[in-house]
């Protein structure tokens, strides 16, 4: 399978990557592997009807967690399976009790809830979900060359997304804080600690807000929708991270050399 071309890491291997990522994308979807898994799914899931045909057959299951970035799910079988018959429309269903937005999307997508439709028989929707799990998977091998610059995909794409969305400032800012990538942009720009997650939800939504208008000029994530201020969000992440590794690996070989100068 093709491997994402990442020359080096950091400022100047994300830009390479922006510069060449269509590129590089088609090539990823033109594998044999990638084109065995998408043209199963597309030839069986119109045949699926309930959630629990879904998950018993692994590799249409492994399509669609892939598509929302949920394959480490893949064993979980009673619990998505639970949460897709549960469906949306009720305020209480599993998908709804999730920060993770991404369990809600899934859900969504197939439709398998009371009073909901399920669309796996038409061809839009296989289209539609393949094309998901391989902007996910090209991700997902970026990760395997360099995983700082696969959360930046991931955000790049997301946050858009979750900007434009009509929920409350309040509910952006809680469904960054439950999406593990997201969270890890937001959580390196602002210099926060590991152990901040700990603490209360709503101190951690009042220090991310304070931080987004000091850097950005906004406590709204909203503004993620402009471009350069997503550009000026994923630079900042982008050089941090790498500023962050370059310290981490100097301080490890300051210590490995006094260990064999001692």
């Amino acid at each position: 399978m093709f491997q994402p071309v990442v020359p080096t890491g950091g400022l100047a291997g994300w830009r390479f990557l922006q510069k060449t990522y269509d590129l590089q994308r088609e090539a990823f979807t033109q594998s044999d592997q990638l084109n065995r898994e998408t043209d199963y799914f597309r030839d069986n899931i119109g045949k699926v009807t309930s959630a629990r045909e879904l998950v018993d057959d692994r590799q249409l299951l492994s399509v669609a967690l892939g598509a929302f970035g949920l394959q480490d799910d893949i064993n979980n079988k009673f619990f998505i399976q639970k949460m897709l018959e549960e469906g949306t429309t009720a305020d209480d269903a599993l998908a709804n009790r999730f920060t993770d937005k991404r369990y809600k999307d899934l859900s969504e997508a197939f439709g398998f809830g009371p009073g909901e439709f399920s669309p796996t028989a038409f061809s839009s929707f296989a289209d539609r979900i393949v094309n998901l799990y391989e902007t996910a998977s090209f991700e997902v091998a970026t990760g395997n060359v360099d995983e700082t610059l696969r959360i930046a995909l991931y955000a790049e794409r997301k946050l858009p997304e979750l900007a434009a969305d009509d929920s409350s400032e309040r509910s952006k800012w809680f469904s960054i804080m439950g999406e593990s990538p997201l969270r890890a942009v937001f959580d390196t720009v602002f210099s926060l600690p590991k152990a901040f997650g700990q603490q209360d939800i709503d101190k951690q939504l009042e220090v991310f807000q304070q931080r987004a208008e000091r850097m950005f000029g906004s406590s709204d994530p909203a503004q993620f929708s402009d471009p350069e201020v997503l550009q000026d969000l994923m630079t900042k992440y982008v050089a941090l991270s790498q500023i962050s590794a370059f310290n981490a690996n100097t301080s490890s070989g300051s210590i490995a050399l006094m260990l064999l100068q001692s």
